[in-house]
Protein backbone atom coordinates (compact mmCIF):
# COMPACT_ATOMS: atom_id res chain seq x y z
CA UNK A 1 0.00 0.00 0.00
CA UNK A 2 2.78 2.42 0.97
CA UNK A 3 4.76 1.51 -2.14
CA UNK A 4 1.67 2.13 -4.29
CA UNK A 5 1.21 5.57 -2.72
CA UNK A 6 4.85 6.44 -3.32
CA UNK A 7 4.58 5.34 -6.93
CA UNK A 8 1.37 7.31 -7.41
CA UNK A 9 2.97 10.39 -5.84
CA UNK A 10 6.01 10.10 -8.08
CA UNK A 11 3.79 9.78 -11.15
CA UNK A 12 1.78 12.82 -10.06
CA UNK A 13 4.93 14.82 -9.46
CA UNK A 14 6.23 13.85 -12.89
CA UNK A 15 2.94 14.82 -14.51
CA UNK A 16 2.90 18.16 -12.70
CA UNK A 17 6.45 18.86 -13.83
CA UNK A 18 5.63 18.00 -17.45
CA UNK A 19 2.52 20.20 -17.43
CA UNK A 20 4.46 23.08 -15.88
CA UNK A 21 7.21 22.60 -18.49
CA UNK A 22 4.63 22.69 -21.29
CA UNK A 23 3.22 25.89 -19.78
CA UNK A 24 6.70 27.37 -19.63
CA UNK A 25 7.24 26.60 -23.31
CA UNK A 26 3.92 28.26 -24.16
CA UNK A 27 4.86 31.30 -22.07
CA UNK A 28 8.15 31.55 -23.98
CA UNK A 29 6.35 31.31 -27.32
CA UNK A 30 3.89 33.98 -26.18
CA UNK A 31 6.73 36.28 -25.15
CA UNK A 32 8.49 35.81 -28.50
CA UNK A 33 5.27 36.43 -30.40
CA UNK A 34 4.40 39.60 -28.48
CA UNK A 35 7.91 41.00 -28.41
CA UNK A 36 8.44 40.28 -32.10
CA UNK A 37 5.24 41.92 -33.33
CA UNK A 38 6.68 45.43 -33.26
CA UNK A 39 10.09 44.65 -34.84
CA UNK A 40 8.39 42.53 -37.54
CA UNK A 41 6.20 45.50 -38.45
CA UNK A 42 9.15 47.91 -38.39
CA UNK A 43 11.12 45.62 -40.69
CA UNK A 44 8.24 45.44 -43.15
CA UNK A 45 7.73 41.72 -42.62
CA UNK A 46 4.14 42.18 -41.40
CA UNK A 47 1.34 44.61 -42.12
CA UNK A 48 0.11 46.56 -39.13
CA UNK A 49 -3.06 44.50 -38.83
CA UNK A 50 -1.06 41.27 -38.91
CA UNK A 51 1.34 42.62 -36.27
CA UNK A 52 -1.57 43.45 -33.99
CA UNK A 53 -3.00 39.96 -34.60
CA UNK A 54 0.39 38.51 -33.63
CA UNK A 55 0.23 40.51 -30.43
CA UNK A 56 -3.32 39.32 -29.73
CA UNK A 57 -2.49 35.67 -30.41
CA UNK A 58 0.50 35.98 -28.10
CA UNK A 59 -1.82 37.13 -25.33
CA UNK A 60 -4.09 34.11 -25.91
CA UNK A 61 -1.08 31.78 -25.78
CA UNK A 62 0.00 33.45 -22.53
CA UNK A 63 -3.43 32.75 -21.06
CA UNK A 64 -3.07 29.11 -22.09
CA UNK A 65 0.33 29.01 -20.41
CA UNK A 66 -1.14 30.41 -17.20
CA UNK A 67 -3.86 27.76 -17.37
CA UNK A 68 -1.31 24.96 -17.65
CA UNK A 69 0.61 26.48 -14.76
CA UNK A 70 -2.54 26.36 -12.66
CA UNK A 71 -3.12 22.71 -13.57
CA UNK A 72 0.47 21.89 -12.63
CA UNK A 73 0.07 23.73 -9.34
CA UNK A 74 -3.08 21.78 -8.46
CA UNK A 75 -1.47 18.42 -9.28
CA UNK A 76 1.63 19.35 -7.29
CA UNK A 77 -0.51 20.37 -4.33
CA UNK A 78 -2.28 17.00 -4.28
CA UNK A 79 0.99 15.09 -4.59
CA UNK A 80 2.76 17.44 -2.16
CA UNK A 81 5.69 18.17 -4.44
CA UNK A 82 7.39 21.55 -3.93
CA UNK A 83 9.41 21.91 -7.14
CA UNK A 84 6.53 21.28 -9.59
CA UNK A 85 4.37 23.62 -7.49
CA UNK A 86 7.03 26.32 -7.69
CA UNK A 87 7.38 25.87 -11.44
CA UNK A 88 3.61 25.99 -11.89
CA UNK A 89 3.42 29.21 -9.88
CA UNK A 90 6.18 30.79 -11.97
CA UNK A 91 4.38 29.85 -15.18
CA UNK A 92 1.15 31.37 -13.90
CA UNK A 93 2.99 34.57 -13.01
CA UNK A 94 4.73 34.74 -16.40
CA UNK A 95 1.48 34.21 -18.29
CA UNK A 96 -0.38 36.86 -16.31
CA UNK A 97 2.46 39.38 -16.74
CA UNK A 98 2.43 38.84 -20.49
CA UNK A 99 -1.34 39.28 -20.65
CA UNK A 100 -1.12 42.42 -18.51
CA UNK A 101 0.87 44.31 -21.19
CA UNK A 102 -1.85 44.45 -23.90
CA UNK A 103 -4.57 44.63 -21.26
CA UNK A 104 -3.06 47.79 -19.77
CA UNK A 105 -2.73 49.30 -23.24
CA UNK A 106 -6.37 48.51 -23.93
CA UNK A 107 -7.43 50.13 -20.66
CA UNK A 108 -5.33 53.19 -21.47
CA UNK A 109 -6.95 53.45 -24.90
CA UNK A 110 -10.40 53.42 -23.27
CA UNK A 111 -9.55 56.31 -20.93
CA UNK A 112 -8.41 58.77 -23.63
CA UNK A 113 -10.28 60.26 -26.60
CA UNK A 114 -9.71 58.79 -30.10
CA UNK A 115 -7.56 61.70 -31.29
CA UNK A 116 -3.98 61.82 -32.56
CA UNK A 117 -3.15 65.53 -32.99
CA UNK A 118 -2.39 67.46 -29.78
CA UNK A 119 -1.31 71.08 -29.44
CA UNK A 120 -0.86 73.76 -26.79
CA UNK A 121 -2.73 76.24 -29.01
CA UNK A 122 -5.98 74.85 -30.37
CA UNK A 123 -7.01 78.25 -31.75
CA UNK A 124 -3.85 78.75 -33.83
CA UNK A 125 -1.97 75.43 -33.91
CA UNK A 126 1.66 75.53 -35.10
CA UNK A 127 1.67 74.43 -38.74
CA UNK A 128 3.99 71.92 -40.36
CA UNK A 129 6.22 73.17 -43.16
CA UNK A 130 9.32 71.01 -43.55
CA UNK A 131 7.33 67.86 -42.77
CA UNK A 132 4.41 68.53 -45.10
CA UNK A 133 5.60 66.07 -47.75
CA UNK A 134 6.15 63.29 -45.22
CA UNK A 135 2.73 63.82 -43.69
CA UNK A 136 0.99 63.97 -47.04
CA UNK A 137 2.35 60.50 -47.74
CA UNK A 138 0.88 59.23 -44.45
CA UNK A 139 -2.76 58.40 -43.66
CA UNK A 140 -3.32 61.27 -41.20
CA UNK A 141 -3.80 64.81 -42.43
CA UNK A 142 -1.25 67.62 -42.46
CA UNK A 143 -3.67 70.27 -41.19
CA UNK A 144 -5.00 70.34 -37.64
CA UNK A 145 -8.31 68.41 -37.52
CA UNK A 146 -10.36 71.28 -36.08
CA UNK A 147 -12.71 72.16 -33.25
CA UNK A 148 -14.00 68.63 -32.63
CA UNK A 149 -10.48 67.48 -31.82
CA UNK A 150 -9.78 70.65 -29.84
CA UNK A 151 -12.87 70.08 -27.68
CA UNK A 152 -11.90 66.49 -26.92
CA UNK A 153 -8.36 67.57 -26.10
CA UNK A 154 -9.49 70.27 -23.68
CA UNK A 155 -11.68 67.76 -21.86
CA UNK A 156 -9.04 65.01 -21.69
CA UNK A 157 -5.84 67.05 -21.32
CA UNK A 158 -6.65 70.41 -19.68
CA UNK A 159 -3.01 70.77 -18.59
CA UNK A 160 -1.70 70.94 -22.17
CA UNK A 161 -1.09 74.70 -22.44
CA UNK A 162 1.59 77.07 -23.74
CA UNK A 163 4.72 77.53 -21.66
CA UNK A 164 6.14 81.02 -21.07
CA UNK A 165 9.78 81.27 -20.01
CA UNK A 166 11.58 84.40 -18.86
CA UNK A 167 14.69 83.88 -21.00
CA UNK A 168 16.19 85.23 -24.26
CA UNK A 169 14.77 83.81 -27.47
CA UNK A 170 18.08 82.38 -28.68
CA UNK A 171 18.62 80.64 -25.36
CA UNK A 172 15.13 79.08 -25.45
CA UNK A 173 15.64 78.00 -29.07
CA UNK A 174 18.99 76.36 -28.28
CA UNK A 175 17.54 74.58 -25.25
CA UNK A 176 14.55 73.35 -27.27
CA UNK A 177 16.76 71.93 -30.00
CA UNK A 178 19.06 70.29 -27.45
CA UNK A 179 16.09 68.73 -25.65
CA UNK A 180 14.69 67.42 -28.95
CA UNK A 181 18.02 65.83 -29.88
CA UNK A 182 18.44 64.31 -26.43
CA UNK A 183 14.97 62.79 -26.80
CA UNK A 184 16.17 61.04 -29.95
CA UNK A 185 14.01 63.03 -32.36
CA UNK A 186 15.07 63.49 -35.96
CA UNK A 187 15.33 67.23 -36.62
CA UNK A 188 13.71 68.20 -39.93
CA UNK A 189 14.14 71.97 -39.68
CA UNK A 190 15.30 74.51 -37.12
CA UNK A 191 15.23 78.32 -37.23
CA UNK A 192 15.19 81.16 -34.73
CA UNK A 193 11.51 80.71 -33.91
CA UNK A 194 10.55 77.23 -35.17
CA UNK A 195 11.63 73.64 -34.90
CA UNK A 196 10.22 70.59 -36.65
CA UNK A 197 11.18 67.04 -35.79
CA UNK A 198 10.00 63.45 -35.96
CA UNK A 199 9.79 61.15 -32.95
CA UNK A 200 9.82 57.39 -33.54
CA UNK A 201 8.29 55.06 -30.96
CA UNK A 202 10.52 52.29 -29.69
CA UNK A 203 8.44 49.15 -30.16
CA UNK A 204 6.44 49.50 -33.38
CA UNK A 205 8.40 52.41 -34.80
CA UNK A 206 5.37 54.66 -35.26
CA UNK A 207 6.37 58.14 -36.41
CA UNK A 208 4.89 61.22 -34.74
CA UNK A 209 5.71 64.68 -36.05
CA UNK A 210 6.44 67.61 -33.76
CA UNK A 211 6.49 71.34 -34.46
CA UNK A 212 7.58 73.91 -31.86
CA UNK A 213 6.85 77.61 -32.23
CA UNK A 214 8.60 80.32 -30.19
CA UNK A 215 7.03 83.75 -29.79
CA UNK A 216 8.47 86.73 -27.92
CA UNK A 217 5.97 88.36 -25.55
CA UNK A 218 6.24 91.06 -22.84
CA UNK A 219 6.34 88.25 -20.25
CA UNK A 220 9.05 86.23 -22.00
CA UNK A 221 9.18 83.62 -24.73
CA UNK A 222 5.98 81.66 -25.31
CA UNK A 223 6.49 78.06 -26.41
CA UNK A 224 3.70 76.41 -28.38
CA UNK A 225 3.99 72.82 -29.44
CA UNK A 226 2.09 70.37 -31.60
CA UNK A 227 2.62 66.62 -31.76
CA UNK A 228 0.69 64.60 -34.33
CA UNK A 229 0.76 60.93 -35.30
CA UNK A 230 1.09 59.96 -38.93
CA UNK A 231 -0.93 56.78 -38.47
CA UNK A 232 -3.94 55.77 -36.39
CA UNK A 233 -7.14 57.41 -35.19
CA UNK A 234 -6.03 57.31 -31.54
CA UNK A 235 -2.54 57.85 -30.14
CA UNK A 236 -3.49 56.30 -26.75
CA UNK A 237 -2.28 59.49 -25.06
CA UNK A 238 1.24 59.37 -26.52
CA UNK A 239 1.30 62.88 -28.02
CA UNK A 240 -0.06 64.57 -24.91
CA UNK A 241 2.52 62.75 -22.80
CA UNK A 242 5.27 63.82 -25.22
CA UNK A 243 4.29 67.49 -25.05
CA UNK A 244 3.97 67.37 -21.28
CA UNK A 245 7.39 65.74 -20.85
CA UNK A 246 9.12 68.04 -23.34
CA UNK A 247 7.84 71.26 -21.80
CA UNK A 248 8.79 70.07 -18.32
CA UNK A 249 12.28 69.20 -19.57
CA UNK A 250 12.62 72.56 -21.31
CA UNK A 251 11.58 74.46 -18.20
CA UNK A 252 14.12 72.54 -16.12
CA UNK A 253 16.89 73.29 -18.60
CA UNK A 254 16.23 77.01 -18.36
CA UNK A 255 15.69 77.29 -14.61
Amino acid sequence: MTQDRMTSGQRGAGLAFKVALAGGILALLAALSMAGAGPAYRAGLLALGDAFSMLRYGAFIALGAAGLGLVALVIAAFTRRVLPALLGGLVILAGLVLVAVPWMQLQQARTVPPIHDITTDTQDPPAFAALVEAREAAPNAVDYPGEATARQQREAYPDIRPLVLDAPLDEVRAAAEAAARDAGWEIAAASDARLEATATTTWFGFKDDVVIRLTETPDGVRIDMRSASRLGASDVGTNAARIRAFLEELAQRLE
